[in-house]
């Protein structure tokens, strides 16, 4: 079902107080600018429930912020590749051969498919429960959202290589280096805590993988892998372990 296209709610403060939990680690000015963002959006995006699903403020709200966190540092441009946000009610099933847990396996039959992101201005698709539960119950290193809308990103520069737009030759260097080193081991089949084994699928997925550690367990990716926070760092514009660290505020 087509989702009129509109702003956020009067509501959604509550709303997000409620069912996004790393709003109590944000302070004034990025409430503000997380706000803007989501709203745009909802207002510039088109969104659409499948399956007979129908979407409410909850889901449309807590998505929204979960995306817009991503560019807080950024812009919105970023997303230009978002032709429509669909959810599901739950995980689709997908047909065919898929990489498997561990690196360098295929898994054939039907697979449950958290989420999808489309090139060339295609849709995203996302699980709700899985959003729902990621976005109230952070700390798994695992974010539907996160992971779907860092492809975006991604696709930005309509290259899907892992390697989002940076902003100088040094800066393309240094993740390079950084980024190979972490991808290379996980494709070895060494452990590199937090990071799922899954983003050793291809280096598309290696940066989907690594956004979802940067903002959904930040301490202890840059406990564990210093240089690789350190790049994300940089590009994200934004320093999640420092908010992470943060007094949690009860407004």
């Amino acid at each position: 079902m087509l989702h009129r296209r509109k702003g956020l709610p009067d509501e959604w403060q509550v709303l997000v107080r409620e069912h996004v939990a790393v709003w109590a680690r944000l302070d004034d000015d990025e409430r503000a600018l997380l706000g803007e963002i989501a709203d745009w959006l909802l207002r510039h995006k088109h969104w659409e429930a499948a399956n007979g699903f129908a979407l409410t403020d909850e889901i449309t709200v807590t998505i929204a912020v979960q995306a817009a966190l991503l560019v807080l540092g950024l812009s919105v441009d970023e997303y230009r590749e978002v032709g429509a946000v669909i959810v599901y009610p739950t995980a689709m099933k997908s047909a065919g051969a898929h990489a498997g847990p561990a690196s360098g396996t295929v898994v054939d039959g039907m697979v449950p498919v958290l989420g999808e992101a489309h090139d060339r201005r295609g849709p995203l698709l996302l699980a709700w429960d899985e959003a729902r539960e990621a976005a109230l119950r952070p700390g798994s290193g695992s974010n539907v959202t996160f992971h779907e809308f860092a492809h975006k990103i991604d696709m930005r520069d309509d290259i899907v290589d892992g390697t989002p737009r940076l902003g100088s030759r040094e800066a393309m260097q240094r993740w390079i280096e950084v980024c190979t080193e972490a991808y290379d081991a996980l494709r070895d089949g060494l452990d590199r805590p937090p990071l799922r084994p899954y983003g050793a699928t291809n280096t598309a997925e290696f940066f989907a993988v690594a956004t979802e550690a940067f903002f959904d367990v930040p301490v202890e990716l840059e406990h564990h892998e210093p240089d690789l926070y350190s790049v994300f760092r940089a590009y994200y514009g934004q320093d999640p372990a420092e908010r992470a660290r943060r007094p949690a505020r009860a407004d």
